[in-house]
């Protein structure tokens, strides 16, 4: 055996082996992982809240694309069309897949004077995507008119109804893709006008004490304590009937904000409480940090994962409180569309017997709940990423 040698006759030395790349343990990852990836890792493994994050982002899509989805002007009304039943989609015909439906007559019946509707058998109207249709603005900027669904050959509002129309004759899916983007609104900008106040309000109650924390529980212990249906129906009362949409709109969401804040405020209070006596936040005030800068870069960061927690799960109340107010004729009024003004024409046994499609909008109101409850119960868990 040779072994190899340098000019100079002396044995080279033998070549280090290369090093090869250490995988981390999981212990390892865990021990240099920040909050937000612990709890992104915790998140991920519920999955009931993940399938919950994908319909609460769906419900949003409809909110941004309400335009698009909707095929058929919400206020468009038709008396030829009441209470119009909802036509049945064929997806296949002679030639394989390519979606159809039946015009539909309505002829009356002189026995009961009602309307009623029969499907055309003999001719078929093809629906296809990305067809033009009203115009509209997308993000209330740019012109536009295709929609996601129409009519090949054939005018699609007053031919198509999807969900069936209500007693005006309007098409019930538009409208609902409009009460969509009215209702989930409502819920995100009062959350976060909730949010704003809870987390000022109860950080400076728990930050400052003495008379400043008197003073603000006072007001929230007033606040809480006021019965909520009377205080609605009040405010509905001094809302001047002359008032646009958008401005009843911006009350409402207002009177939501001003009522939600103060569960919130008395967490953020309680967390402040055993916050203010840390060594950082002394620190911070030695170091001459102003109020502002110790309370929302040193102390709101330390539980932004719970706000984030208690955020989530205020929305549905949000969502809930507004439907109940339109519906019971306390919120947004007609012309404006929201599920609890459409669902005001479901509020008699006639209507579940004969319309039952009117009630359509209280399905999206369930799954809304149920979804962003099931979120926020997951984002509830993955804040406390070192629990079992």
């Amino acid at each position: 055996m040779t072994v190899a040698t340098d000019s100079v006759g002396i044995p080279a030395a033998a070549e280090p082996a290369p090093l090869q790349p250490t995988v981390p343990t999981d212990e390892e990852r865990i021990s240099v992982a920040s909050q937000w990836q612990l709890m992104w890792w915790r998140f991920r493994r519920h999955k009931v809240a993940m399938a919950s994050a994908v319909v609460v982002g769906l419900f949003y899509v409809v909110v941004i694309f309400a335009d698009f989805f909707a095929y058929a002007d919400p206020q468009a009304s038709d008396a030829q069309r009441s209470l119009f039943p909802p036509q049945t989609i064929h997806f296949f015909d002679e030639s394989g897949f390519r979606p159809f439906v039946h015009p539909i007559t309505g002829v009356r019946d002189f026995t009961t004077f009602q309307r009623v509707y029969k499907e055309d058998t003999s001719q078929k109207v093809y629906v296809a995507f990305f067809r033009p249709g009203f115009p509209y603005k997308l993000f209330g900027i740019i012109p536009a008119d295709v929609h996601l669904i129409g009519l090949d050959g054939s005018a699609t509002e007053g031919n198509l109804f999807l969900f069936g129309a209500d007693l005006q004759g309007r098409d019930v899916f538009s409208r609902l893709s409009y009460a969509t983007q009215t209702s989930m609104t409502i819920g995100l900008v009062g959350v976060a006008l909730s949010l704003f106040f809870g987390v000022l309000l109860g950080g400076m109650s728990g930050y400052f004490g003495g008379w400043v924390d008197t003073l603000i529980q006072r007001v929230i212990e007033i606040v809480s304590s006021v019965p909520a249906i009377p205080l609605w129906m009040g405010l509905a009362a001094a809302m001047p009937r002359d008032w646009s949409v958008f401005q009843v709109y911006f009350a409402i969401t207002l009177i939501l904000s001003l009522i939600g804040w103060t569960t919130l405020a008395r967490v953020v209070r309680g967390r402040f409480l055993s916050l203010r006596d840390e060594d950082f936040v002394k620190a911070a005030e030695l170091s001459g940090a102003s109020a502002q800068r110790v309370i929302f870069v040193h102390m709101v960061p330390l539980f932004m994962s719970h706000i984030i927690a208690a955020t989530t799960l205020a929305l549905p109340a949000m969502i809930i409180s507004e439907t109940s107010l339109s519906f019971l004729g306390l919120g947004l009024r007609p012309p404006a569309v929201s599920w609890g003004v459409m669902l005001q024409q479901a509020t008699n046994i006639q209507t579940v017997a004969l319309s039952p499609w009117l009630m359509l909008p209280a399905v999206p109101v369930t799954i809304a709940i149920l979804a962003f409850n099931f979120l926020g119960d997951g984002l509830r868990d993955a804040a406390d990423p070192y629990g079992v």
